[in-house]
């Protein structure tokens, strides 16, 4: 008698074995890369796309402005939406010139802040329109006093949504953008950015109904309801919700200078400058409820100082960095790194700004010029960032990644060392004199000297010979062999390095 399993797997078909091929012979049968009909899955892949998610977050920006757009209009009408927009950009320019004047020192990818105007101005304004109206509306309906239901709107509900609102740029930014956010200037730009892209659409929706308001009341010239509202909103307060989200930007700022072991110092900063720009919108809104002079009391006793003392801080925040620069910055130039004159120059912005004019006038035509003037800006900009980093470690407000993100910067720095740093020796030789011709422009023309004996036929003359070792460079700028130009870099006897020449760390504090 058969066992009927022995019949089954006899049934079987004969399955090919892959031993009884010439392996050669399967290979060669594989068709090329771009013709395979079998590809891997990318399981996930799409999501972790830096592509895909700014796609993702530049669609949904835009569909933030196309709704927010048909909602002003349609509250506000076709000319008044017109009028509106033409008014409210007129402070844009100003406000957004003037925090990046602040930001002169390291400045901030521009993505940062056209994603920070672009939220405040679309997703923003968005929560807030619909936010506020519909709690409005609830309150009326609970209580059935839509006047005290819109002054309870205007002065509790509206601060805490819209600042909250504008407060998820910073946050975001923060976030997933750490390495950009290194500080209490950082915070302020941020949040002023985004609070003006929020005021700009806000001032588009009052502006556009105060003028809706004129059409229907006959009133024209400066009695008219829009010259009030211009008069108001733009000339006397145009910084009034940047300066609510900057005290939410500074929170954040100060939170990215604390020590990462302070875990609640970290959560309660932000926390902290989100309560107050709540509280100081709050008092502003409120103002009409302190009498017919209520609005100029807050706006004189409170809005006016609180604004000098941000601006104040501010600008110290900005002369902070410079003065991290001359502090930090030594080490490296006693490594080798750099000139002893270079930390001196990086300090002062007058220096920076002719080191660049000087690159660009040594050059024999525009295009080598604006080449080397780039060039000298973006040392600069590694320079600050290496100095800010350096004392970020010795507060522990960075990570076990500081030694990879130190090399790093030097590896920047020594790409650019031999057109940015003659120029920058020389803007500290002009401008640590006093006389005529100290300042910016005095030796900043195409007739300036050039430093060391090197002329314009050759850029800034050949490099001088490699010294022992392997720099840390990877190709020299404008074609000139890598070498190290003022001696071979030294570890350091203190500190914590990590070996490796020239690695320059931070005394533990």
């Amino acid at each position: 008698m058969s066992d009927p399993s022995v019949q089954h797997q006899q049934a079987r078909p004969a399955v090919p074995v892959l031993h009884e091929q010439r392996l050669d012979e399967v290979l060669g049968a594989a068709p090329e890369r771009g013709r395979a009909r079998y590809r891997p899955r990318r399981v996930g892949m799409v999501w972790r796309s830096k592509v895909f998610r700014a796609g993702a977050v530049i669609v949904a920006l835009l569909l933030c402005g196309l709704v927010i757009l048909a909602l002003v209009r349609e509250q506000t009408g076709p000319e008044g939406f017109l009028v509106g927009l033409g008014l409210a950009v007129l402070p844009v320019p100003l406000l957004m010139a003037a925090f990046r004047w602040l930001d002169r020192v390291e400045p901030g990818p521009w993505r940062n802040l056209i994603f920070s105007f672009a939220w405040g101005a679309c997703a923003a304004a968005l929560v807030a329109i619909i936010a506020n109206s519909f709690a409005t509306r609830w309150i009326a309906t609970a209580t059935a006093d839509p006047a005290s239901a819109d002054t309870l709107g205007a002065t509790v509900i509206a601060p805490v949504v819209e600042e909250s609102a504008k407060a998820a740029a910073v946050l975001l930014i923060f976030l997933f953008r750490r390495r950009e956010f290194s500080g209490v200037v950082d915070g302020i730009v941020v949040a002023g950015f985004t609070a003006t892209g929020f005021a700009f659409t806000e001032n588009i929706l009052y502006l556009g109904n105060a003028f809706g308001e004129d059409q229907q009341l006959g009133s024209s010239g400066f009695a008219s309801v829009t010259a009030g509202t211009f008069f108001v909103r733009i000339v006397m307060s145009p910084f009034a919700h940047p300066l609510f989200t900057v005290l939410t930007g500074l929170g954040f700022g100060f939170a990215a200078v604390s020590a990462r072991r302070h875990r609640v110092r970290r959560i309660a900063l932000p926390v902290l400058g989100l309560l107050l720009a709540m509280g100081l919108h709050a008092l502003w809104n409120g103002s009409a409820a302190f009498g017919p002079y209520g609005f100029y009391a807050v706006y004189g006793i409170v809005m006016v100082p609180a604004f000098g003392l941000v601006t104040w801080l501010a600008i110290w925040s900005r002369q902070r960095e410079l003065r991290t620069l001359a502090a930090e910055l030594p080490a490296y130039a006693a490594a080798g790194w750099l000139t002893p004159a270079e930390p001196m120059a990086l300090s002062s912005m007058r220096a920076r700004g002719m080191a660049r004019d000087l690159a660009r006038h040594w050059q024999q035509d525009r295009t080598r010029g604006r080449a080397a003037a780039r060039t000298v800006a973006e040392y600069e900009s590694f320079a600050t960032s290496l100095a800010g980093l350096r004392r970020r470690a010795r507060h522990g407000a960075v990570g076990p990644d500081f030694g990879a993100r130190e090399r790093e910067l030097l590896h920047h720095l020594w790409q650019r060392r031999n057109i940015a740093a003659p120029a920058l020796t020389h803007a500290a030789r002009l401008t640590s004199h006093r006389g005529p011709h100290h300042g910016r422009h005095a030796h900043a023309g195409r007739h300036a000297p050039m430093p060391y004996g090197y002329g314009p036929a050759q850029g800034y003359g050949p490099a001088p010979a490699p010294a022992p070792g392997n720099g840390p460079g990877h190709g020299p700028a404008y074609g000139q062999p890598q070498a190290y130009p003022y001696g071979q870099p030294q570890p350091q006897p203190y500190g914590y390095g990590y070996g490796d020449p020239g690695s320059v760390r931070p005394t533990p504090p």
